[in-house]
């Protein structure tokens, strides 16, 4: 790391992060709102099953090497220019593969225009390496700051594109469009942003040395993916890509509320945490006022969502998406503990034990790939149970062995997100009731959420609840800390 990372450097990083992730998110909740109703739950089935193989391939092309240079605490120059200049080559490697297999694909699922999508989108492989240490270097350096205005006007012209081709009837190439363009927007814009270019310098041993931590990583990431992957393929081929796009459609719009928030935090986190790896009483702290904050936030957030699944689909999307509703409601669940789970996962990585991280997901994807399997026969919603079943046994798993690492056990997180997680239980019950009250989808949302919202921070506030003054604390420090920085 250059330099010692404070907390005030962690908590400025954190308002950037913030805002980059925030607004590409709000621009992203629009676009989706838009192009849901313009668009069918059959061309949302398509571009998840896509995401399968280019998700896979875009992770295998990095190959771990881009944690492993945030990770490591002396980096040189051949350092970068020999991963970037490798993981080059692998994509170039797996885009040729992707080519030539789309049409198998297409057959298999009995769709020939995946054959074409495949390898349009199969692109974005080659792509992403070439912004994939500028976000390293940022990365080490805490600078989000940099990535705040490329990152938004990437999503910004990408929607417009997306949102166009949408109108004009191009069906799903309206989505192909927008993330062929956000991919190579951003990669531009942060090509420019940090001034780092590949030198043409190579060496075996400094591969080596980053490749024994991040392939390990690599193959856990895999072996989570290849889990959700089973999902997908399981649910487009057994049921059909139109219940893979309700599917789809229930967990993304919670993935974009959790990942802003807590993809913010743990963005900055890995970094802070890898900065402080030799002191186990501050990684511990630092984890613990991760959890609980993230859990204080998040909780009422995906309970709220939950509460008013039904009415918002049917406002938002129209009717013809109201199967999605059900779904929605329980990745709220599965996202509500995605937050504890990242945040354990990265304390793993910042301390150097890609190999326990390893052992976790082989462990994970046993007990997963178990419960997929007994919970097909009840369908397409039993999958979806199962699935939150396995990410409340992931959350205990993870938890597990931050007791021998930080001495941070799994009681001890349990009890620091239990207040908010009560609170949470309690806002949503009243919050639901008003659903009964039978008034137009509109005004039952929005007194759903002032009840809600004034039960939850009323008693949060009356209780002096520590999540809830530290957040107060936090937003005055980050709000002064700016203002100094500005002047």
């Amino acid at each position: 790391m250059n330099g010692e990372i404070t907390r005030t450097t962690i908590i400025h990083s954190l308002f950037w992060k913030l805002l980059e992730r925030g607004g590409s998110q709000v621009i992203q909740l629009l676009v989706m709102i838009i192009l849901t109703r313009l668009l069918m739950p059959e061309d949302y089935g398509l571009i998840a099953i896509v995401a399968v193989f280019t998700s896979i391939a875009t992770l295998l092309a990095d190959s771990g090497f881009c944690e492993a240079l945030i990770q490591k605490k002396h980096v040189e120059e051949v350092d970068f220019s020999s991963v970037f200049f490798l993981n080059l080559f692998v994509a170039c490697l797996l885009y040729i593969t992707l080519f030539f297999i789309a049409p198998y694909v297409a057959f298999y699922f009995e769709s020939p225009q995946l054959k074409v999508i495949l390898r349009i989108l199969s692109l974005t492989v080659f792509i992403s390496v070439f912004h994939s240490i500028q976000y390293a270097i940022i990365a080490r350096n805490m600078q989000f700051k940099k990535i705040f205005k490329s990152s938004l006007a990437a999503t910004f012209i990408a929607s417009l594109v997306g949102i166009a081709l949408a109108y004009t009837g191009f069906g799903i190439w309206a989505l192909v469009g927008q993330q062929m363009t956000s991919q190579f927007l951003s990669t531009v814009l942060l090509w420019f942003s940090v001034k780092w270019r590949p030198k043409w310098l190579f060496s075996i041993k400094h591969v080596s040395t980053l490749y024994s931590f991040g392939w390990k990583l690599v193959a856990s990431t895999l072996i989570y993916n290849f889990y959700t992957s089973l999902q997908s393929f399981v649910i487009g081929k057994l049921f059909s890509p139109v219940v893979l796009g309700y599917y789809s459609r229930g967990a993304q719009l919670p993935n974009i509320l959790v990942s802003n928030i807590n993809g913010s935090i743990q963005s900055v986190m890995f970094p802070a945490l890898a900065s402080q790896q030799h002191d186990k009483d501050r990684m511990k702290e630092m984890i613990r006022r991760s959890i609980i904050t993230s859990s204080f936030v998040l909780f009422p957030l995906m309970m709220g969502l939950a509460v008013v699944a039904e009415p918002l689909v049917r406002l938002l999307f129209t009717e013809k998406w109201l199967p999605t509703a059900a779904f929605l409601q329980i990745f709220c669940g599965y996202y509500a503990l995605w937050t504890i789970d990242s945040a354990n996962l990265h304390a793993i990585k910042a301390v150097g034990r890609s190999d326990l991280f390893l052992r976790l997901e082989i462990v994970k994807f046993i007990v997963g790939t178990i419960i997929l399997i007994i919970s097909l026969p009840f369908g397409v919603y039993g999958v979806a149970i199962g699935v939150l079943v396995n990410r409340i046994i992931t959350t205990i798993l993870d938890a597990y062995p931050m007791k021998s690492l930080l001495g941070y056990s799994l009681a001890a997180q349990m009890e620091d997100i239990l207040p908010s997680l009560l609170l949470s239980i309690g806002a949503g019950a009243i919050a639901y009731s008003i659903h009964f009250a039978g008034l137009s989808d509109m005004l039952t949302i929005v007194l759903q959420m002032i009840v809600g919202a004034a039960f939850y921070i009323g008693l949060a506030a009356i209780f002096r609840m520590e999540s809830f003054t530290y957040l107060i604390f936090t937003t005055k420090h980050m709000m002064k800390s700016e203002r100094k920085i500005t002047i």
